[in-house]
């Protein structure tokens, strides 16, 4: 069994008690192992913007200790190179480039998310695990 990448969104629902994804990110999470689950520094980097903004140091916190529960995997530079490929192929925004390509180099069994403009450029490995 594999690494999951999770993209910034689901965490942010899950962490934030989104009214509508909140339980369902929740219970996505807790139908797999802990242990299993990986995040980058770009998905810290998106998490703790809202916080910051409104100076919720409660969340803020809340996020910080919360990251723990997670594998952090690096973003060395063949990561950037890979999403300059990724944004000129399927022109994928800048952070949506930065998760799929340290999913794949990093060996990730799937990348979670709730954005399907990922799945087609992911070839199979991004699942919206979120319901339409």
């Amino acid at each position: 069994m594999g690494l999951i990448y999770l993209d910034s969104c689901l965490v942010i629902y899950a962490f934030e008690n989104h009214p509508r994804w909140g339980e369902v990110a929740r219970a996505a999470l807790a139908r797999e192992a802990p242990e299993r689950f990986a995040i980058s520094p770009l998905v810290m980097l998106e998490c703790l913007v809202a916080p910051m903004r409104s100076g919720n140091l409660v969340l803020q916190r809340h996020y910080e200790q919360g990251f723990r529960q997670f594998e952090i995997l690096p973003m060395p530079e063949t990561v950037y190179a890979q999403a300059a490929q990724l944004r000129a192929r399927w022109g994928l925004k800048t952070p949506d480039a930065l998760h799929l390509s340290t999913a794949v180099n990093h060996g990730c069994t799937a990348l979670w998310t709730a954005d399907d403009r990922l799945q087609r450029a992911a070839q199979g490995l991004a699942i919206n695990v979120l319901p339409a």
